[in-house]
């Protein structure tokens, strides 16, 4: 049967804390919250998981006590009983936990590569893009291909709503769903594109096309992806400078491409657990627009895109073994548990 557990997700997350303090100590470097700049996590994550908990019981409680208002207080208690009970609020902490500290674990580690990898690959994979692409430069096809005023715009909010987009998954996959199996194959197989995706950052440190030939994009209307690039590079020569001196994380690296790789395993654990096929066909929407953009913008090289896609597969396949959905070697839900239906149903009477 499955394994609705994160232990091998808390054994990567582990790991990479060993490896994260490690690296730290010998290149004496500061350990940071990633995102502490901005919202201190330990004010971010409680809000977070409050939101998905309301969203999940507030919406099912006034269904069920439509017509009687007076029967709100006991259909929100009685909803938080049946959804909330504790074999759901362990699995739901501990795989947060898991995937959290992969996450912070990751950043550190990959504000670290610099200093531990000198070598830049960037000439190396352009000249491979040229390959691939009949000696032409992808980024430039693109522009010539969507144009650079309308199309920056909607690559950019693309970009964008990528990083909202993995928020909103961990929220179904803990928060939302009944089938435990389910989620815990897709939050593993994220943590696994953690871990894989930056033991490559520190086999083949990269900057990106953006920042290696700046002038090739310069054509392209300024939307808020250009303050993104430029706020990164910005973090990246503070930290570079005095890492102590500041309290920012250097997050820039190419290959391999992270949101294709996230995009793909969402892609494929979709299909490999059966979600509807619309969603289906908008998560691989999503996941060519995704492809498109990064390249499009300068993130990344093609061939960060091919390697992400390969990397996102990785994790799919190192999730499905560490939750039991192998059959042989093929990944395959392991159980035929289904999600509960929603508790729109629930009468108001019921309800009272």
């Amino acid at each position: 049967m499955g394994k609705a557990n994160f232990r091998v997700a808390g054994a990567m997350a582990l790991l990479l804390i060993v490896a994260n303090l490690a690296v730290a100590w010998i290149w004496d470097l500061p350990v940071r919250d990633p995102d502490g700049v901005v919202v201190p996590t330990y004010v971010r994550l409680p809000v977070i998981v409050l939101l998905a908990f309301l969203v999940d019981v507030v919406p099912r409680a006034v269904w069920a006590a439509w017509g009687h208002p007076g029967s709100l207080p006991s259909a929100l208690v009685g909803v938080a009983r049946r959804r909330w009970d504790r074999a759901h609020v362990v699995f739901m902490l501990s795989g947060l936990g898991a995937w959290y500290v992969c996450y912070a674990t990751f950043r550190n580690l990959k504000s670290y590569v610099p200093f531990v990898n000198h070598h830049i690959w960037d000439a190396t994979l352009a000249r491979v893009d040229r390959l691939l692409w009949f000696g032409h430069d992808p980024a430039t096809v693109l522009h010539a291909v969507f144009g650079t005023g309308l199309a920056a715009h909607f690559f950019s909010a693309v970009y964008i709503a990528w990083i909202g987009l993995i928020p909103v998954t961990l929220a179904i996959a803990l928060v939302w769903t009944r089938n435990r199996v389910k989620g815990a194959w897709y939050v593993t197989a994220i943590a696994f594109d953690w871990v894989l995706g930056v033991a490559v950052y520190y086999l083949v440190p990269t900057l990106g096309p953006i920042y290696t030939a700046p002038d090739n994009f310069a054509a392209l209307a300024h939307t808020d992806v250009t303050t993104i690039e430029q706020q990164l590079l910005d973090e990246r020569i503070a930290v570079l400078a005095d890492p102590w001196a500041t309290q920012a994380v250097q997050t820039i690296a190419a290959f391999a491409s992270l949101h294709v790789g996230m995009m793909m395993t969402i892609c494929l654990i979709a299909e490999l657990v059966h979600v509807r096929r619309s969603w289906r066909t908008l998560a691989w929407v999503f996941f060519s627009l995704t492809v498109l953009a990064t390249v499009y913008l300068g993130w990344h090289f093609f061939v960060d895109t091919l390697g992400g896609m390969a990397l996102g597969a990785a994790g799919v396949w190192l999730g499905a073994m560490a939750t039991g959905n192998l059959d042989g070697f093929r990944p395959r839900l392991a159980t035929a548990e289904e999600d509960q239906a929603p508790e729109f149903s629930d009468s108001a009477s019921t309800a009272a």
